[in-house]
């Protein structure tokens, strides 16, 4: 059987490529770079003001102090008094009593850098459900 020819030869097949074309590729790269380029200045980075240890201002005259113990245990001082042991289901009734009606008398957890932070998180969470509004954590300053 006489083998097929066709102009200036046998018939060969074409073989298929297997490389991939990266032209394409590299066109939708370098629009995207030209997009984030000339996007970037345009977009406004947010300023979080956040709030510095040494510019503390002075300690208000009066002052309910929440003491989390390492055992866990709370304790609350008004006005620089004796500390006297409260659980936690009694503290809101407790610092409700100590404020008097006066919102805007400070709150402020104090706990040792040992207590896990779920319990001083937990004491923050229970008093601003409650509506205590100024509630604050102190901060030894200079260490």
């Amino acid at each position: 059987m006489p083998g097929v020819m066709a102009r200036g030869g046998p018939v060969r097949r074409r073989r298929s490529m297997n490389e991939i074309n990266m032209v394409p590729f590299i066109d939708v790269m370098l629009v995207l770079l030209i997009i984030f380029m000339v996007s970037a200045p345009l977009i406004t980075t947010g300023v979080v003001d956040l709030p510095s240890v040494g510019r503390a201002k002075q300690r208000p005259q009066s002052v309910i102090e929440i003491v989390v113990g390492l055992d866990e245990r709370l304790k609350i001082k008004v006005d620089k008094g004796d500390p006297s042991s409260v659980a936690l289901p009694q503290l809101v009734a407790r610092v409700k009593e100590a404020q008097r009606g006066q919102a805007e008398v400070p709150v402020v957890i104090s706990a040792d850098r040992q207590v896990k932070y779920e319990t001083v998180v937990k004491v923050m969470d229970t008093l601003q459900r409650a509506g205590v509004q100024r509630v604050g954590l102190s901060v030894k300053q200079g260490g």
